[in-house]
Parts: structure tokens; sequence; C-alpha cells
């Protein structure tokens, strides 16, 4: 079956860059997945628009179109076990730390351990944080007392189901807000 996307414009666009919220039947979100497996959800009844692209794409295939849709929810309830703790990920950290230094506010390229690996820090998310490549080097393995650094905000472990789905998604839908239950 071959598809293609566009919007009013018929502008074509990927498959592969746009992401879709996906909600459990009670409305809990579960996934952010790709908009092909989404229209296929759609397509054959698993799962129903909430929410359409807000820019109007449509996809097309040779006998039908359907709107491209921002916010689905699956049509029966599927159970999801119990989730602990939100494991500690590049991405994640970056998510939690908005991207930006903890130690100048500057644009985050690596990460850090404030109290570093070397010296007996764990690899935990109350231990580590963003931080920029030019700070990075000069800590070192050097502790923010030796160098009389303090660090904006103080590091947490996030918690909610919003972090699990968000720590890999770049460019959230703002439709999204009202569904991941906190401010994400």
């Amino acid at each position: 079956m071959a598809t293609t996307i566009g919007s009013a414009e018929t502008r074509p666009t990927t498959w592969g860059k746009r992401r879709v919220l996906l909600l459990n039947a009670t409305f809990e979100p579960l996934t952010a997945l790709p908009l092909r497996r989404a229209v296929v959800l759609v397509v054959c009844g698993k799962a129903v628009v909430v929410h359409g692209d807000a820019s109007g794409m449509v996809v097309h295939s040779a006998t039908s179109s359907v709107l491209a849709p921002s916010v689905i929810r699956l049509s029966n309830y599927v159970r999801v076990p119990y989730r602990g703790r939100v494991p500690l990920t590049r991405a994640g950290l970056m998510h939690r730390d908005r991207y930006r230094c903890a130690y100048c506010g500057g644009r985050a390229e690596t990460i850090d351990h404030v109290v570093p690996r070397s010296r007996g820090g764990p690899h935990t998310w109350t231990n580590c944080v963003a931080c920029c490549a030019k700070c990075n080097h000069r800590k070192a393995d050097r502790l923010l007392s030796e160098l009389g650094w303090r660090l904006h905000v103080v590091p947490t472990a996030p918690r909610g189901p919003h972090w699990r789905l968000l720590a890999g998604v770049n460019d959230a839908d703002p439709l999204w807000l009202p569904y991941l239950g906190e401010a994400a």
C-alpha cells in the first residue's frame, strides 16, 4: 500500500520524524509512537483519534485519506505492569535539566557526576547533571567545594509516567500536555 503525506499546502514530510501520543482506554499516557504505527492502529480500529494534527496534515493512500493524528486512544484497555523507578538515561537526564548546564546555565552537551565516580560518587539521578563541555573539562575529577562552584538546581530523580514518555521525544506537541498529568 503506497501512501503519501501532505498538508494543506501539499508539502510532503517524512514518516519517521512525526510522533503521536498513545493513550490507554482510560486516557492514561502510554508512549509516543511513530505516525505510521498510529495511522495503522486507527485504520485497523484498534485506536480512535482524540486530537488531529494541528497543521491539518492528511495521510493519503490509493483508496482513502486519514487526518494525521496527534493524540490517539486505544479502544480496549491494556494493563500496564507496575513501573518503579525511572531508569537513568542520557536522554532523560538532558530532558530533566532542559539541556542547560548545571554550572553555568549554557547549552549542555555532556553529563557530569557532581561527586566524581573516581571519588566514590554513584551513577544516580541525584549525582548526575547535564553539563557543557567547557565546565565538564574544567571540573574534571574535583569536588564543587574545591572549585568554589555551586549548582543552580539540586538534582532529583524524576517521578511520574510522563518522564518515560518524554525522555526520547524532542518536540512534544502542545496538545499532549493535558494528558501527561504534570507540567512536562
